[in-house]
C-alpha cells in the first residue's frame, strides 16, 4: 500500500505581485481559502505540508527591502498598488492559525517573496537570499524547515537548498494539468502515483501527482452539468491507486484556488473520501517531511521536531 501527501502553496498576494494584471478574484480569495482549508483539514484530521511565503510572517516592512538582491522593481507593487493592502502582503494571523491547529501539519518554505528559482535571471545570490531570509523568519517563529516548494514549480538552485539545510522539494508532475492529465491517464496509461528519489545534492525529490485546480472555467462547468467534478474523480482515482500499490499520490493546491463555494465543495469531497479510505484500509496520509524521514531512514529521535508556536 502507498500513501497520500497533500501540499499547499500559501502565498496570499505574493503569488501574483510580479504579474502585470494580478487575478483579482484569486488575490481576494487568499485569506478565505486559507481559513477554509484549515477548517476542512481539521474536520477530517488530514495533516498537510503548508509551504508559506516568508514575507507573510512579517508584521510590517518598508516595501523596499534594500538589503535584498532582488531585481529593480521586484517589490514595486508593495509601494504602489498594494501599499494600503496589508491583507495581501502580510499574514501573521493566518500563520498563527496554522501553527495552532490541532492537526500535525508540516510548516515548509515557499521562499521569501515568491522568486522564480528556475528562471535565468534568478542567480545564486538571489536564490540564497530568498532562502536565508525565509529561514531566518521561520526561526523567529521557532519553526524548523525541512521542505521547500518552488514558486510556480520553477525548479532551480537545488544546491542552494541543500546548502541551507533543507531536505526535500516538490518537483513537477509526470502528468499534465486538466484535460491533459485525463489524456495521460486514459490514453498513455500513466499512473498518478509517484516515487520519491534522492537527488545528487542529497535532497528528497517528491514529485507532484495532481494539481487539484487544473480543470476550471467553461470545461469544468460543462463537465459538472453532465457528470461530476472531474478533479474529484481524478483525486479519488489517485487515492484508490495508493490503497492498491506502492507509491505516493501527491495532491497540491493554493488556498487562493478556493474562490467560490463550489471550490469548497470540491475539497470537502476529496478530503472526506481520503478520510473514508484511510479508515477502511489503513491508508497512510503523510507530510513531505514524513516522506523524507521514511526514505532516508531518519527517526523521530534523530529529526528535529518544530515547536508549533511563535516565539
Amino acid at each position: 500500500m502507498g500513501s497520500v501527501v497533500l501540499s499547499l502553496d500559501a502565498e496570499l498576494g505574493w503569488g501574483f505581485h510580479d504579474l502585470p494584471n494580478p487575478p483579482t478574484r484569486r488575490v481576494e480569495a487568499g485569506r478565505r481559502g486559507w481559513s477554509t482549508m484549515l477548517e476542512l483539514l481539521e474536520e477530517y484530521r488530514i495533516p498537510a505540508t503548508w509551504a508559506v511565503v516568508g514575507h507573510l510572517m512579517l508584521e510590517s516592512c518598508d516595501g523596499r527591502h534594500a538589503d535584498h538582491p532582488a531585481p529593480d522593481g521586484w517589490f514595486e507593487r508593495e509601494r504602489t498598488d498594494w501599499q494600503d493592502r496589508e491583507d495581501v502582503r502580510f499574514g501573521p494571523d493566518l500563520v498563527s492559525d496554522l501553527l495552532e491547529s490541532d492537526v500535525d501539519h508540516e510548516f515548509a518554505s515557499h521562499s521569501f517573496s515568491h522568486v522564480l528559482f528556475g528562471h535565468p535571471e534568478t542567480d545564486r545570490e538571489l536564490a540564497s537570499a530568498e532562502l536565508e531570509r525565509s529561514l531566518e523568519i521561520a526561526a523567529d517563529w521557532n519553526q524548523c524547515v525541512e521542505s521547500f516548494i518552488y514558486p510556480r514549480n520553477s525548479v532551480g538552485h537545488r544546491d542552494v537548498l541543500a546548502e541551507q539545510g533543507l531536505r526535500a522539494y516538490r518537483s513537477k508532475s509526470p502528468t499534465g494539468y486538466g484535460i491533459r492529465c485525463i489524456f495521460d491517464l486514459m490514453v498513455r496509461n500513466k499512473s498518478l502515483l509517484v516515487t520519491p528519489t534522492i537527488d545528487e545534492h542529497g535532497l528528497v525529490d517528491i514529485p507532484a501527482s495532481l494539481f487539484l485546480f487544473g480543470f476550471e472555467g467553461s470545461a469544468r462547468t460543462v463537465a459538472e452539468s453532465v457528470w461530476d467534478d472531474p478533479m474529484v474523480a481524478l483525486a479519488r482515482y489517485g487515492i484508490d491507486q495508493a490503497t492498491e500499490r506502492d507509491g505516493i499520490f501527491h495532491m497540491w493546491l493554493h488556498p487562493n484556488n478556493l474562490t467560490h463555494e463550489r471550490d469548497d465543495q470540491r475539497m470537502r469531497a476529496i478530503l472526506s473520501y481520503l478520510a473514508q479510505r484511510r479508515a477502511e484500509t489503513g491508508l497512510t496520509v503523510e507530510t513531505m517531511a514524513d516522506v523524507v524521514h521514511r526514505v532516508t531512514g531518519a527517526t523521530a529521535e534523530t529529526s528535529v521536531k518544530p515547536t508549533m508556536s511563535r516565539r
